[in-house]
């Protein structure tokens, strides 16, 4: 009985220095973060601001990794598990980049090779004054106007 006993108290204390590993690199991680993620407030370079997010992104990935491999136990599961959670991750991640690149592609090709093409968020609308009821009583008769050469143009 003292060998179990003796067995337990091993594996008790590997479990706890395994969750005290694991609770100080993501401790690391999470602090790496934030300073970078500070630090890129102040600068103006955008190659250095896309290296940094790309290492803030690379951080996100490895805490995630440990979040699953011990709080999810994934660590100790066989392989053909883990590859059934990890490769449609992957694709679906993949997924939301290509479809991302994609959309502002053609976003992109429309704003180039269509020249009376604007976007509607670029449009500047005018701010409509009414100073007085003539003017509103004009709008009113241009519309008018408008209505019936439209209707002439229907007839013909």
């Amino acid at each position: 009985m003292s060998n179990h006993d003796s067995h337990s108290a091993e594996h008790h204390h590997d479990v706890i220095a395994e969750i005290k590993k694991v609770t100080i690199i993501l401790s690391v991680l999470t602090i790496v973060e934030l300073v970078l993620g500070f630090w890129m407030i102040d600068i103006t370079s955008e190659g250095l601001r896309l290296a940094i997010k790309g290492a803030i992104v690379i951080l996100m990935m490895a805490k995630a990794f440990y979040i699953v491999a011990y709080f999810m136990h994934l660590k100790h599961e066989i392989k053909n598990l883990i590859m059934t959670i990890v490769v449609p991750l992957a694709l679906f991640i993949w997924f939301i980049a290509a479809f991302l690149a994609d959309g502002n592609s053609f976003r992109n090709l429309r704003n180039n090779y269509d020249p009376h093409f604007k976007e509607q968020s670029t449009i500047k609308v005018p701010e409509k004054h009414h100073a007085g009821g003539e003017s509103h009583k004009a709008t009113e008769k241009h519309e008018a106007g408008s209505t019936e050469k439209h209707e002439e143009k229907a007839a013909h």
